[in-house]
């Protein structure tokens, strides 16, 4: 065993919090461990997983992210805002429009800065994904919209979207009594969902607004998720309770996000990113 260093960034995008490596400086041979070491709340840095921010071929960078159980997620919506916030404030890439590669695709990042930082963030999130068998989830028609499904005896009408990650919406009368740490794991893995899901529960405040809580696949609860922000804005309109084209504001739980399905099928996720502090992780490989 020897020991090594590594330096990292802290940054939350709501207070969905990650580790940021910067990987143009930093080599990590073995992210998912790392993830499992330092992720961990009390006895390490503590976060919802890391995100290594790499050079990439195709784009300005190239962002990965690891659930704090050591899984590699494809998109993450308020983490992709932080890699926006670290590549511009840190000179890799000092552009009004950023490009960044994800494993969901190339995401373009729309920066509005002050005093030479990004202040807000932009995303491109792409279109959702309705069509089950590219979620993926089990349901033999061609869109699962507010379908019944059972889950500890109890029926809950979901609806399935992916926004590169694959999400199940659940639309409630009120949220804030949810014991999701109980019950959180038996919506990540319910067996219609092969890859396991994130969870969105919903409180519909107005036809603009809404107000959510999400377990997350790999992290559990978490205070944002950007992609299930998205998520819950594009069931919203398919449940006829939002519209095309209105900015909608999502309140999560130490912020908001405000999320646009426009008509051109893209959705539009803008929002703020801060970071946290810098450090040195010494570890055992």
């Amino acid at each position: 065993m020897s020991l090594k260093k590594i330096n990292f960034t802290k940054m939350h995008g709501i207070g969905n919090d990650y580790i940021y490596i910067d990987c143009f400086k930093e080599q990590v041979d073995n992210p998912e461990y790392l993830a499992k070491i330092m992720s961990p709340r009390r006895t390490s840095v503590g976060s919802d997983g890391i995100i290594l921010i790499c050079p990439s071929d195709v784009a300005d960078a190239k962002m990965r992210m690891f659930n704090l159980d050591g899984s590699e997620g494809k998109m993450c919506g308020n983490g992709i805002r932080c890699v926006g916030k670290y590549i511009y404030d840190n000179g890799i890439c000092k552009k009004d429009v950023i490009t960044v590669e994800t494993l969901s695709g190339i995401k373009t990042l729309d920066i509005t800065a002050k005093n030479e930082k990004a202040e807000y963030i932009k995303v491109d999130m792409g279109c959702p994904e309705f069509c089950p068998e590219n979620i993926p989830v089990n349901y033999r028609g061609d869109e699962m919209i507010n379908a019944p499904v059972t889950v500890n005896n109890t029926v809950y009408n979901i609806t399935a979207v992916s926004m590169g990650n694959p999400h199940a919406v659940i639309f409630c009368d009120s949220i804030e009594n949810l014991d999701l740490e109980k019950t959180g794991p038996d919506f990540e893995n319910m067996p219609i969902y092969p890859e396991r899901t994130n969870t969105e529960f919903v409180k519909v405040i107005s036809a603009t607004e809404l107000k959510m809580r999400v377990y997350e696949r790999g992290s559990g609860e978490t205070f944002a998720c950007g992609t299930g922000a998205c998520a819950i804005v594009a069931a919203a309109v398919k449940c006829g309770i939002c519209e095309l084209d209105k900015e909608i504001t999502v309140h999560l739980k130490v912020g908001d996000l405000l999320i646009t399905y426009s008509s051109d099928g893209h959705i539009y996720m803008k929002g703020t990113a801060t970071k946290v502090y810098e450090g040195v992780f010494e570890y055992e490989s």
